[in-house]
């Protein structure tokens, strides 16, 4: 029996055996609220541009990407830039003509500039305005083809009736075996009081979007592996699988 296959096949059994774990899981949701007030997501780089994102799941979206190898990869909220980097380099990696496709309310002009001087820009277009425009998903469906593999990673406004907006939008784009992803999902997992300053909190965020989405698609389902082995993830339930 093949080396590889063994490894994988016991790591499969460590990562079941950690689904059940509820003291782990809780560890992981402790670390992300007790990180929250030094913003722990934001001390990384990727390709020298902030990234802000928890480093185990830039991890699970490079396996996703070079496991379902997209054409396009959409993302809703740019911030400074870095994740749009991270992901144009793996598909650079993957000696694709694969394109980065970041959508921002507000794209500011010095990260513009940082964006469009890195050397991976040829592959990334930006386009600004609301995810939820009608302009915004009438410009990426002049750019998408309907032979291209679409991955999505919903990153920008949290409340719940944008997030549920924007799974409507861009669901349809999403091929069959490639990934939608919710990030901040586990803002809905955080004390109620810990997003004073924000419109989004428990009871109103992408967890609860995705928990209503569900409800009326069946074209994805939760990926529970993803988070199972992650333990600390911003996107517990928002790893979702497209079926058909």
């Amino acid at each position: 029996m093949d080396d590889l296959f063994i490894f994988q096949e016991e790591r499969m059994q460590s990562i079941k055996s950690l689904a059940s774990d509820i003291a782990l899981k809780e560890q992981g949701l402790n670390f992300i609220r007790d990180t929250q007030s030094c913003k722990y997501s934001y001390n990384f780089d990727w390709l020298g541009l902030p990234i802000l994102q928890f480093p185990q799941d830039i991890l699970a979206i490079q396996e996703i990407i070079w496991k379902t190898k997209p054409d396009i990869i959409i993302e809703t909220g740019i911030a400074r830039g870095g994740s749009l980097i991270f992901m144009a380099s793996i598909l650079h990696l993957l000696n694709r003509n694969g394109k980065v496709i970041g959508i921002d309310v507000d794209i500011r002009p010095h990260n513009r500039k940082l964006i469009e001087s890195h050397p991976l820009s040829s592959r990334i277009k930006m386009i600004e305005g609301s995810s939820i425009e009608y302009s915004v998903i009438k410009q990426l469906k002049t750019i998408i083809t309907t032979s291209d593999k679409v991955m999505v990673i919903l990153d920008s406004n949290h409340t719940h009736d944008h997030v549920l907006e924007e799974l409507h939008l861009y669901a349809p784009f999403v091929t069959k075996n490639c990934y939608l992803i919710v990030m901040d999902t586990v803002i809905e997992d955080m004390p109620v009081t810990f997003f004073p300053d924000r419109p989004w909190g428990k009871g109103n965020n992408p967890k609860t979007a995705v928990h209503t989405f569900l409800k009326e698609n069946t074209r994805f389902e939760i990926d529970h592996m993803i988070e199972n082995k992650l333990l600390i993830t911003s996107a517990p339930d928002g790893y979702l699988k497209c079926l058909h």
